[in-house]
C-alpha cells in the first residue's frame, strides 16, 4: 500500500485497527491488458502467395480474415480479376495496397443491386462513379454507405491489407451514390435509392 493510502487509512480507522489488504482480483480475459498485433509485410506477402494459388483454382480472387476485433476486422485480399460492386451500410473499408495495381471506383450507382445480408448490397458494376488508380503503398478510405468496386485490368493483380471498421448505421441516403435494385429478393418491384 502506498504511503498516501496508509495515511488515509490511519485517519479513517482507530489507532488499534490495521487496514485489511485489498482483495486480489483474478485476471480474466476482460481484465487482461490489450495487446498489439503485428503483421510484417513478409508474412502478409507469404499469405498472399497462398491466396494467389487459391484464386488461380477458384474465381480469380481470394481473401482471409486475419483477426476480428470488437469494432473492426483485418483481412488480406488478393485479386486477379474485377470485384463486384459493393455497398456496406455499416462498415468503413480501409485498403492498404501491398502489391500490384487496380482502379477503385467509388460513388455512382450500383447496377443490378441485390441485398446479400444485413446492410450488405452487391451488384454487377458501378455506373457514374469516380475512378482512382491504386498502387503499392497507397491507402484508400471508403466511408460506410458509399458504393465501390475494385477493377483489375489485363494480367495485373492486386493485394491489399483491408481493415473493415464498424461505421455509423446509414439511416439517411448518402449523397455520393445510388443503388439501382432490379428484381432482387429484397425488392421485387425495382427501385432507385439515392444515397445521401
Amino acid at each position: 500500500m502506498e504511503p498516501f493510502e496508509q495515511e488515509i487509512w490511519k485517519q479513517l480507522l482507530r489507532p488499534d485497527e490495521e487496514p485489511a489488504p485489498p482483495a486480489k482480483r483474478s485476471a480474466t480475459a476482460k481484465d487482461a491488458p490489450a495487446q498489439a498485433d503485428h503483421w510484417p509485410k513478409a508474412i502478409l506477402m507469404e499469405r498472399a502467395a497462398y491466396l494467389r494459388k487459391l484464386a488461380k483454382f477458384g474465381d480469380g480472387q481470394a481473401s482471409e480474415t486475419l483477426k476480428e476485433f470488437a469494432e473492426h476486422a483485418t483481412m488480406l485480399s488478393f485479386r486477379a480479376r474485377n470485384g463486384v460492386a459493393e455497398l456496406h451500410a455499416n462498415f468503413i473499408d480501409l485498403f492498404f495496397v501491398l502489391d500490384g495495381k487496380a482502379t477503385l471506383v467509388t460513388g455512382g450507382a450500383v447496377v443490378g443491386a441485390e441485398t446479400v445480408g444485413p446492410g450488405e448490397t452487391r451488384g454487377t458494376r458501378i455506373e457514374g462513379g469516380k475512378r482512382q488508380e491504386l498502387r503499392a503503398g497507397d491507402v484508400a478510405h471508403v466511408p460506410a454507405g458509399v458504393p465501390h468496386q475494385m477493377l483489375v485490368s489485363g494480367e495485373n493483380t492486386f493485394t491489399s491489407f483491408v481493415v473493415k471498421v464498424k461505421g455509423p448505421r446509414m439511416n439517411k441516403p448518402h449523397k455520393r451514390g445510388a443503388i439501382e435494385a432490379r428484381e432482387s429478393n429484397s425488392n421485387r418491384h425495382g427501385s432507385r435509392l439515392v444515397l445521401g
